[in-house]
């Protein structure tokens, strides 16, 4: 009885922090997106956002963006994870920090230092990052978010049924034939985790995007920054809110190719 009292009393903090600081947070962006200044009821923010073309259009270029730079970070970090988990351990655990260190340093700091070294290759052909605005946003978001590729797809890697593997090649499975059928369907939850992990916080990034465009580029998280900042409390809420059901329509789609690699158990014949 005591033990069940104890487990409980410890679920308290956790439970004040999420009422608190997540939500609260969001009931008040609900709120603030359909009132306006007086506190009425209005969809007045929603009207002025789809019946605004610019805003639309970053939208559609946040997304874009977000997912290019997932498709990139999962392209690299898969035979860099794929290497690693097939190398000996310590090694293995050595070169994960080595591409985990780096986040150590603030992130503007890291950011800008990329910023500059691009601008020197850039200068090689005449141009800057600010004149190539969407390459060096994109390259800057997966300097800073391969990290979040390499590490659920490692830990995914590490877990493989080798005995599948081998029994795909004694069947006679060509190489690419049992990475589609065998190794790819056993990494899938660690591809959904990287996948996830990479292109929800892109899709609002604006400090990464700032540096590396420098300020060339307007993206969704620059609107909403920008929507707060003027004090447009209705319409940066509905952008946020906007973001939140982004967030949720991505949890809904990952969780269903979850339950689908769950059900299948493995590979497919």
């Amino acid at each position: 009885m005591f033990y069940k009292t104890y487990r409980k009393g410890l679920c308290i903090p956790f439970v004040l922090f999420e009422i608190l600081f997540v939500i609260r947070p969001r009931l008040f962006i609900v709120y603030y997106a359909f009132t306006d200044n007086l506190g009425h009821f209005t969809f007045q923010a929603f009207t002025d956002f789809f019946s605004n073309r610019t805003k639309l259009n970053v939208l559609f270029v946040s997304l874009l963006i977000g997912l290019v730079t997932t498709i990139i970070c999962r392209l690299i970090g898969f035979p860099i994870a794929w290497i690693l988990a097939g190398s000996d351990f310590k090694s293995s655990s050595v070169f994960v920090r080595l591409f985990v260190i780096p986040r150590w340093i603030n992130f503007v700091l890291r950011t800008g230092a990329l910023r500059d070294l691009l601008n020197v290759v850039y200068g090689w052909f005449g141009k800057s990052t600010g004149e190539l605005p969407y390459l060096s946003a994109i390259i800057g978001l997966v300097a800073d978010y391969l990290p979040f590729t390499i590490i659920p797809l490692h830990s995914t890697l590490l877990k493989l049924d080798h005995s599948q593997i081998e029994a795909a090649k004694d069947l006679g499975c060509n190489p690419f034939h049992t990475f589609t059928r065998s190794i790819l369907p056993q990494a899938r939850p660690g591809i959904i985790s990287a996948c996830r992990m990479v292109f929800r916080p892109t899709i609002s990034s604006y400090v990464i995007t700032d540096v590396m465009s420098e300020r060339q580029l307007r993206l969704f998280g620059n609107s909403i920054e920008t929507s707060f900042s003027n004090s447009d409390w209705e319409g940066g809420s509905f952008m946020a809110l906007i973001r939140l059901v982004i967030i949720f329509i991505t949890r809904l789609i990952t969780k269903k190719f979850n339950d689908k690699s769950e059900k299948e158990g493995g590979g497919s014949w």
